[in-house]
């Protein structure tokens, strides 16, 4: 199957960055290119785009999508955590510009191979991101305990019946180790009351993303990183961020207000004694698609673009 997505709020996104025609940008989440390929339309030759991704496939299929622009884009097979090393090994200090498209790209959900899904039965437990880690979710749902299970499913997957989950997870694992999506459906089934299935889509769709989430740890990356990838910004860039959970939109959201007022100061104190200057401010409210796109693309319904941009004081 070859490498198929569309890049979700896409014009919104490249307006939002500003670009400079001969100012260096990054797309930390390069996927297909089609975030990649709108922003080096618009650099000159002295222009510069660095993509970054942890999937060997979508840097392959980038690479075949923005080949006439070869001259102007650097790829790296690496996750955006690693941004300032890889640009450091670039001899680049300092960006006009950094993308971040969170989440699963279309590719990695329709293959059954690569093991996101929870549509096709027969699909293997992996959701690796990066197939060069050995850590699959086969292993976080055989080995992980009930309550390390009912912690992921809580954390990340936000749903209610996840100790009922966990719980069935572990005694369906005790008859026969779970090795496909459709093994791991049967037990989250059998946890949610059959009212209950009849609502809010797939019963398995928040389980499958807490395990995705706590497997390739896309949280704690992007609340590790998100402040240093501010301060690669020079005067007057921007970052953008296209979420598409409350999780992360909570952390992009949050990162940025902090940025924009970072003074720790009791609220009654007459002036400023902790000495923490803003880094740059908000842009504009959340982006979401246009009714258009959601209709056109139904993977986009729950997307928002987040805009950051650095100010020096």
């Amino acid at each position: 199957m070859g490498f198929a997505h569309t890049s979700v709020l896409l014009h919104e996104t490249v307006e939002n960055l500003n670009i400079k025609p001969d100012g260096i940008y990054v797309d930390g989440t390069l996927g297909g290119g089609g975030h990649a390929y709108e922003v080096l339309k618009r650099l000159s030759n002295q222009g510069r785009l660095i993509g970054m991704d942890q999937d060997a496939d979508a840097l392959c299929a980038a690479k075949k999508r923005l080949i006439q622009f070869e001259s102007q884009l650097t790829m790296i097979h690496s996750n955006y955590a690693d941004m300032r090393l890889q640009l450091f090994k670039l001899g680049i200090e300092k960006v006009d510009g950094i993308l971040l498209d969170l989440g699963v790209s279309s590719y990695q959900l329709d293959t059954p191979q690569r093991g996101f899904t929870y549509k096709d039965a027969q699909a293997p437990l992996d959701m690796r991101m990066d197939i060069r880690q050995e850590l699959t979710a086969k292993d976080i749902v055989n080995e992980y305990s009930e309550t390390e299970l009912f912690r992921v499913i809580r954390d990340y997957g936000e749903d209610k019946f996840a100790k009922n989950i966990a719980k069935h997870i572990v005694q369906a694992r005790k008859e026969k180790e779970i090795h496909t999506a459709g093994e791991l459906c049967a037990a989250i089934r059998a946890a949610i009351p059959m009212k209950m299935q009849k609502k809010g889509g797939h019963p398995a769709k928040r389980t499958f993303q807490a395990i995705r989430i706590e497997l390739n740890h896309e949280l704690e990356v992007l609340q590790d990183h998100l402040d240093e990838m501010i301060d690669l910004l020079n005067d007057g860039g921007r970052i953008c961020v296209i979420t598409f959970h409350s999780l992360e939109d909570r952390i992009v959201k949050t990162v940025f207000k902090r940025n924009e007022h970072p003074c720790t100061c009791p609220p009654d104190f007459p002036v400023c004694i902790c000495n923490k200057k803003p880094k740059g401010k908000v842009i504009c409210k959340p982006i979401v698609p246009s009714d258009d796109e959601m209709n056109h693309n139904k993977r986009s319904k729950s997307a928002k673009l987040r805009v950051f941009e650095r100010k020096e004081q």
